[in-house]
């Protein structure tokens, strides 16, 4: 049924052409989309063989056509815009972070509530089918959760010269490696073992407090031989890496290091959690394996195969054994959870996808790693 439906994005950088492909690769039409003026909207329309370029926000949503809304626009337009495509009646995916401060997040979070539209949040990562694998084996296990540790690095802003809009704080808030990736660990060690913080202790390092910004726009990921060459020096604030520390309710404890400055990973989460039987540790560099750790006997590797994956993955497993799936995929699975709520086809309280009540959480967990440096001690939740 998923024809029935047509869908606009609102974003035409690194992210936005990557939603529309996973929209369609589930066979939903996507009729057009917005970038940041008429001019953006066109080109990108006709790279992307898109029907329609709209000229402004509110045109998309006067479109009676257009069913859900996807932004993927930098963070500090996502609270307004979302608000905007409630009260047009869209239902919305949106890019994280949520919103630029958890009490923004909270009155998304009631907005969607009093509506009856599906709303949420991209949090792409927890559709590898290996993650769904280990949210069914800690499920069915039942077992104690001693402790999860883990870290998310990049190294597209390891110069001084690497520059994005990410970088400033009025742009997309005042944590940047923490909000922009290291969102993503916390949603995903969230989904996977529900744990739910209750106190943080957190630093952050700003290594490069003065970037050199080019002279015109550029995209995220850019490679140093397409930035331009005049620059001007602009002054950051924004984390450029982070070390956290967790006590989770019941006992569990965690640690996060986030940085977007290491060199070689280009986009590399990891996660260790440690349980009472097993430890089972996944990196989203090699997505279709799972190391699962024993005490008594030789350890394991289990790799993404169909046959093996009889639980939550199954739906989520469109290729054989050996074929590897990987981040285009999250993208379609992720979407294909959304739009299967939005039709009904999802049992109430299982919908796997991130809600605004998942965004509003790592919202709250920002402001209280954002305190903890500040304060450079505990921060209770």
């Amino acid at each position: 049924m998923f024809n029935s439906l047509t869908v606009a994005v609102a974003g035409a950088g690194f992210i936005g052409p990557v939603h529309v492909e996973g929209i369609r690769r589930l066979g939903i039409r996507v009729k057009g989309l917005l970038g940041k003026d008429l001019a953006e909207s066109q080109s990108a329309c006709k790279q992307l063989n898109l029907d329609h370029p709209y000229g402004s926000y509110e045109e998309l949503l006067a479109d009676d056509e257009i069913d859900a809304v996807h932004l993927a626009v930098p963070n500090v337009l996502h609270y307004s815009m979302v608000k905007k495509a409630l009260a047009a009646g869209k239902h919305v995916m949106c890019e994280k972070p949520l919103a630029m401060t958890s009490k923004e997040g909270a009155e998304l979070l009631e907005l969607a509530k009093n509506s009856n539209l599906k709303c949420g949040v991209n949090y792409n990562l927890r559709f590898y089918p290996i993650n769904l694998e280990v949210k069914d084996r800690l499920a069915a296990a039942d077992t104690r959760i001693f402790a999860v540790t883990g870290s998310y690095m990049q190294d597209w802003l390891l110069y001084d010269t690497d520059y994005n809009w990410r970088v400033l704080a009025e742009q997309g808030g005042a944590l940047r490696a923490v909000s922009d990736i290291g969102t993503h660990w916390l949603d995903l060690v969230h989904f996977l073992t529900g744990l739910e913080a209750e106190a943080v202790l957190a630093d952050l390092t700003t290594v490069h407090k003065q970037r050199k910004r080019p002279i015109g726009e550029v995209s995220s990921f850019t490679n140093d031989a397409e930035k331009e060459q005049a620059t001007e020096t602009i002054d950051v604030t924004t984390d450029d890496c982070a070390s956290i520390l967790f006590k989770f309710r019941g006992g569990a404890r965690g640690q996060l290091f986030v940085s977007q400055i290491s060199a070689g990973h280009k986009n590399q989460l990891k996660y260790d959690i440690a349980t009472q039987q097993a430890a089972y540790e996944w990196n989203s560099e090699r997505p279709n394996e799972l190391l699962i750790g024993k005490r008594g006997e030789a350890n394991q590797l289990l790799m993404k195969d169909p046959g093996l994956m009889t639980g939550t993955a199954a739906p989520y497993v469109n290729y054989p054994g050996g074929h590897n799936e990987g981040f285009p995929d999250t993208f379609k699975q992720c979407f294909r959870a959304f739009y299967n709520d939005i039709l009904g086809n999802t049992p109430a309280g299982e919908s796997l996808y991130a809600s605004f009540e998942d965004g509003h959480r790592e919202l709250v967990l920002c402001d209280a790693i954002l305190e903890s440096h500040e304060k450079q001690g505990w921060v209770a939740l």
